[in-house]
């Protein structure tokens, strides 16, 4: 697996992990152990994200960095970059 699947594959595994905890966080509101999870793991995944937008383009339209024109239309797809 190349770099950029192995960082797609870490960034869907996080979105996964703060899913559980979100809808684990609305019954439980009060555990701190489930909160304290829910931050770190938006700390990787925004790490990871970043890491992404750097290497390989932006995920979503609003990481698109250029100021001049639109690029997110541009091919390939941002996933589809390599």
């Amino acid at each position: 697996m190349n770099d950029q699947k192995m960082l797609l594959s870490k960034i869907k595994k996080y979105d996964f992990t703060l899913k559980e905890l979100n809808l684990y966080l609305d019954t439980h509101p009060v555990c701190r152990r489930a909160l304290a999870m829910f931050r770190k793991y938006s700390e990787l995944r925004k790490n990871a994200i970043d890491e992404y937008v750097r290497r390989f383009g932006p995920l979503t339209p609003d990481r698109s960095a250029d100021n001049e024109r639109w690029t997110w239309i541009d091919d390939p797809w941002p996933w589809e970059r390599r």
